[in-house]
C-alpha cells in the first residue's frame, strides 16, 4: 500500500516461448525412423471464426442520434488526448478532468482497467495523478488501522462520480469506443474486445469483500500492507476499494452496477 495513493479508479517470456516452440516442432526437428505402415495425415482443420464480442456495444436508437455533421470525426488514437480530455471535462466536470495525465490518456486507461484484477499497477501506466491529501493512518491501542481520516481523502472524488451524468459518461465511452478497442488490440489482444474486458473487471470489483471490522495495517518494510493475509492477497483494484472505506466503496459499486447495465444492454 503506497503512502500516496491514486484515485483509481489498469502482460510470456522468450524462454517459455522458445521451449513451447521446440516442443511443438519436435517431430519436424528430430523425425522418428520411418515405419513400414502407412501414416495417415489428419485432415486440415478450418480456422475458428471470430464469435464476436460477448457484450457488443449497443446500437444508437434513432431518437438519440445527433444530426449528421454535428460531431467531428474521431482523431487517430495517438492524437486523441486533447479531444478526449475535453469530452471528459464535459461529462465529469473539470475537477475530474484535471486529475488525468496529459499524454496517452486512452492507452493508460485501457492498460489500467486490464490490470485492476491483477496484483499491481505500475506507477508509469496510471492515468491519474496523486491525491492532494496525504495518506494517514489511525493508531488505536498500538494497532495501526485505516480510519475515517484516510477514507475522507476519497469523499470528494466519489461525490463527483456519483453526481456525474451517467448518460453523458456512457455516450462519451461509446463515441470513443473505437479508440479504446484499438488501444486494447495494441496492448496485445488483437482477437478480444475491450467492452468484454471492462464488464469482466467491473464484475471482479463488485465481488470485493468488505470486512466487518476495522482494517488493520502492518508495515514490514517501507509501505503499509493489510495485516489480514486474505485482504493482502486481493487484487490492486479490490484493495483500492477497501482503502476508500465502506461508504465510498458501496457508492462506487452502485455506480458500477448501473454502468454495467449500459455496457451489456446490447447483449
Amino acid at each position: 500500500m503506497r503512502n500516496s495513493d491514486t484515485p483509481l479508479l489498469v502482460f510470456v517470456g522468450l524462454l517459455a516461448l522458445g521451449g513451447a516452440a521446440a516442443w511443438y516442432y519436435w517431430n519436424d526437428l528430430f523425425p522418428a525412423p520411418e515405419e513400414a505402415s502407412t501414416v495417415t495425415l489428419p485432415a486440415p482443420t478450418e480456422p475458428v471464426p471470430d464469435a464476436g464480442p460477448t457484450y457488443p456495444m449497443p446500437e444508437d436508437s434513432p431518437a438519440s442520434r445527433l444530426p449528421r455533421g454535428e460531431l467531428v470525426p474521431l482523431p487517430p488514437l495517438d492524437d486523441s488526448d486533447a479531444y478526449f480530455l475535453l469530452e471528459i471535462g464535459a461529462a465529469f466536470g473539470p475537477a475530474i478532468e484535471s486529475l488525468l495525465v496529459r499524454e496517452a490518456v486512452i492507452d493508460r486507461l485501457v492498460t489500467t482497467v486490464d490490470n485492476l484484477p491483477r496484483g499491481k499497477i505500475a506507477e508509469t501506466i496510471r492515468p491519474v495523478g496523486r491525491l492532494r491529501e496525504a495518506f494517514v493512518t489511525e493508531t488505536i491501542d498500538d494497532t495501526v488501522e485505516l480510519g475515517i481520516s484516510s477514507y475522507a481523502r476519497y469523499d470528494a472524488l466519489v461525490g463527483r462520480l456519483y453526481y456525474a451524468d451517467l448518460n453523458a459518461v456512457y455516450d462519451t465511452y461509446r463515441r470513443f469506443y473505437p479508440l479504446f478497442q484499438k488501444s486494447y488490440e495494441r496492448l496485445g489482444y488483437p482477437d478480444a474486445y475491450f467492452n468484454d474486458r471492462l464488464v469482466e473487471v467491473i464484475d471482479h470489483l463488485l465481488a470485493t469483500p468488505m470486512p466487518d471490522g476495522p482494517i488493520v495495517l502492518v508495515r514490514p518494510n517501507v509501505l503499509y500492507e493489510f495485516a489480514d493475509t486474505d485482504l493482502e492477497a486481493l487484487s490492486s483494484g479490490q484493495k483500492l476499494l477497501l482503502r476508500m472505506g465502506p461508504d465510498n466503496s458501496a457508492t462506487l459499486k452502485r455506480i458500477m452496477e448501473k454502468f454495467r447495465g449500459r455496457l451489456t444492454a446490447g447483449s
